[in-house]
């Protein structure tokens, strides 16, 4: 590794007080699957004094250019995607009283729904998640599981006009920080989100950094496929947050299918349902964060999917990881994250950055 690339010459961007502000922002805006204009613009704001080049493609993505100065650089894109779950309101059911069938974006379980406050639209219009209650429920209702068509969105009369059909919602809840733990909303991917702006703004010297900002990850890694065929690079990374399933056994067992756990630093992927990850890239990030002390944990090989899913398979084919933030209660109302796995994911990616060159590619998978 040559002194121009050192680590040690820069440090890993630091997570801070402004870091935060950036992630209650982009936490607290409202970007379902195919509405991400509140969050796109938020990082277009952030990025473009930082860039050599930046445009939004005909699907939303953000593609950003960084371009290094050393010899030999590799084009690395990092991706990160704008877009969480949500709602989409389907049929206007009561036009004077603001009742509204709807439908799900992505990947939500009707059983964290019911009496959840929404915002819906671009006006973010109040609104919550109706049920019948328990007092006019038939002990066979209550033995059946709630269906999102049982459910309505009641944005009461005097908003009624102010939503309509193709308005995507999403849940209410807004940005805190408890001690050592951030809650949210939108967890998955703003940390990601909010990681890629940290990089593009300290840019490594050693690499040509392509930054895709990507759209509709949650309905099917649309906005990446897409991104990767555009920006054509060497490498890929999709930066995450993955589910942690880390609680205690119900009988005192030991939990074996944790996944993931809080407070162990970011997970590098192995395999996923939709990706296995280049195993020089997995053993690169492993020798990177030993050397340099910082946490890391491996994911648990499973199901689930991150953007590599789609970026992998682009061109003759793309070498990508994935590094996600772990989460408690991802795709609910409400997420849990450790600031510390934040900070570590941040070091980690720089630190892997600065020292990437070409040789890692030259020996066999």
């Amino acid at each position: 590794m040559s002194s121009q690339t050192s680590p040690q010459e820069k440090q890993a961007p630091r997570v801070g007080a402004a870091q935060l502000k950036l992630l209650e922002r982009l936490t607290n805006a409202c970007a379902v699957s195919g509405d991400e204009g509140e969050v796109r613009q938020i990082v277009l704001d952030e990025i473009r004094p930082h860039v050599d080049e930046v445009k939004v493609d005909h699907l939303g993505n953000v593609l950003a250019s960084k371009a290094g100065s050393t010899q030999d650089r590799l084009r690395v894109m990092l991706a990160a995607h704008m877009d969480e779950i949500g709602f989409m309101l389907t049929q206007n059911e009561d036009k004077e009283g603001g009742i509204f069938r709807f439908g799900v974006v992505g990947g939500v379980s009707p059983s964290h729904l019911a009496g959840q406050p929404v915002l819906i639209g671009k006006g973010h219009v109040p609104g919550v998640i109706g049920a019948k209650p328990v007092h006019l429920t038939t002990n066979d209702e209550l033995r059946t599981p709630l269906s999102v068509d049982s459910l309505r969105i009641d944005v009461g009369p005097g908003n009624s006009s102010k939503v309509k059909v193709g308005d995507r919602a999403t849940f209410a809840t807004r940005f805190s920080r408890t001690g050592a733990s951030l809650r949210a909303k939108a967890l998955d991917d703003r940390l990601g989100v909010a990681t890629l702006i940290e990089l593009v703004k300290n840019a490594p010297a050693n690499i040509d950094l392509l930054a895709a900002f990507t759209v509709q990850e949650e309905v099917g890694l649309r906005g990446a496929k897409v991104a990767a065929y555009a920006l054509e690079p060497d490498v890929a990374i999709a930066l995450d947050s993955t589910p942690a399933n880390d609680l205690p056994t119900w009988d005192g067992s030991e939990n074996t299918r944790y996944n993931t756990r809080l407070g162990e630093g970011p997970a590098i992927y192995v395999a996923d349902a939709a990706t296995l990850s280049d195993p020089r890239l997995i053993r690169f990030l492993v020798e990177t964060a030993l050397a340099a002390g910082i946490s890391y944990q491996i994911r648990q090989p499973g199901g689930g999917g991150t953007d590599a899913g789609a970026m992998h398979k682009q061109r003759a084919g793309i070498p990508t990881v994935s590094i996600s933030v772990p989460g408690r209660y991802l795709h609910t109302p409400l997420s849990i994250t450790r600031l510390s796995d934040w900070k570590n994911t941040v070091a980690l990616v720089y630190t892997a950055l600065s020292q990437l060159t070409s040789d890692l590619f030259k020996v066999d998978r």
